[in-house]
């Protein structure tokens, strides 16, 4: 699954329509008094995530988004009509920066959340807001005021449960392959990854979990070396990261052994320069290319001392699957524990949550400018 992870989009809500300075003019009604209209809102723009929508694709075709102004008011109290609204839908996990000057503005991490990404023009009032005792034929009127105008950078952040972490040529690619329905490039070379691959993993008819797949870290990534630090930001959403490490050149050798662990130690070390949030995610260690090492249990045990790793180890063969259907159940059961804590989360955060009203009332504010 390729998808479109950033764009970059401007968006100009409406202005607002005049108020209308007018009077009452009919026969027989003398000093018929004001009788101007406000003038509508300007449309306003807004974002909403979408579970069913995982590229921001199309904003990179549609970069502009106006809306529309709103009506200028007219006599005989004729209020002028608010524009349409424009709702941009948008995956979820979408991060959505001020372009100009770097700022986050909204992280967009669940379902039918909504935010207002330019808000329209206030109407201007009407000059029979301004009657009073003193002033019977009041000539004021106000202005719409002009809508909001922004550029927007648009990032998405792979909502992936599980994350593969690596040096280039770890097996990630062969992994995701036997256990998911992606199919990234697979060859005997770095670098087959050069962008984020996305599988889904179901393990029954109502079971199911995403792994992401991001191109191989090394060295200096955090700093800009290879492709990695590129991709690591999709990683900051998962639950769990599998570290995998290409055992093949061990069988048992002390030199070996010791450069395997420096390479991994190497990966740990550009997750944390990286974030220090990516670098205490829960991470559970994966040893690959079992099937090409003769003492498989001997490995394990010493590369894991040499670790130093006391957490969750699995060893597999991602390449004829031999240890890959424990490691799915494991992980199946790890997220539905987390996910139900999150989902309580939600629920508590639910009964609290008062949604505000984008569109609210300005005309007090409006008059005391006046005045």
């Amino acid at each position: 699954m390729k998808f479109v992870d950033e764009a970059r989009i401007e968006v100009i809500a409406g202005k607002g329509g005049n108020g209308s300075a007018s009077f009452r003019r009919e026969k027989f009604i003398p000093k018929g008094g004001p009788d101007g209209g406000d003038g509508g809102r300007g449309g306003s723009i807004f974002a909403v995530a979408d579970r069913n929508i995982n590229t921001l694709i199309d904003f990179r075709y549609a970069r502009l988004h106006r809306a529309k102004n709103g009506e200028n008011g007219r006599g005989s109290d004729q209020y002028g009509a608010a524009a349409e609204d424009i709702t941009l839908r948008v995956p979820v996990g979408t991060v959505i920066y001020d372009d100009e000057t770097g700022e986050q503005l909204f992280d967009l991490d669940h379902h039918g959340q909504k935010v207002t990404l330019a808000a329209g023009g206030q109407g201007g009032l009407g000059n029979l807001h301004f009657k009073s005792s003193v002033n019977r034929a009041p000539r004021q009127f106000t202005y719409g005021k002009e809508g909001e105008q922004r550029k927007l950078r648009l990032e998405l952040k792979v909502l992936a449960d599980v994350g593969l972490l690596g040096l280039p040529n770890a097996g990630k690619s062969t992994f995701i392959t036997k256990i998911s329905n992606a199919r990234p490039k697979v060859a005997d070379y770095p670098f087959t990854t050069l962008h984020p691959n996305l599988g889904v993993v179901r393990t029954s008819a109502s079971r199911s979990f995403v792994v992401a797949d991001i191109p191989g870290l090394i060295e200096g990534a955090s700093e800009g070396a290879g492709l990695g630090h590129l991709f690591l930001r999709h990683l900051t959403r998962t639950r769990v990261l599998l570290h995998l490490v290409d055992v093949s050149s061990i069988d048992p050798d002390i030199q070996a052994i010791d450069k395997a662990v420096e390479d991994a130690r190497a990966i740990v070390n550009e997750l944390q320069k990286y974030s220090q949030d990516l670098y205490e995610k829960p991470r559970w260690l994966v040893l690959n290319k079992l099937d090409m090492v003769d003492h498989p249990e001997q490995v394990k045990e010493e590369f894991c001392q040499k670790f130093g790793w006391t957490g969750p180890v699995f060893a597999i063969s991602a390449l004829n699957g031999e240890g890959t259907q424990a490691l799915i159940w494991a992980l199946q059961d790890y997220l539905d524990q987390e996910k139900a804590k999150e989902n309580q989360k939600e629920d508590e955060k639910a009964l609290d949550y008062v949604p505000e009203d984008p569109r609210f009332d300005q005309s007090r504010q409006n008059i005391d400018e006046i005045e």
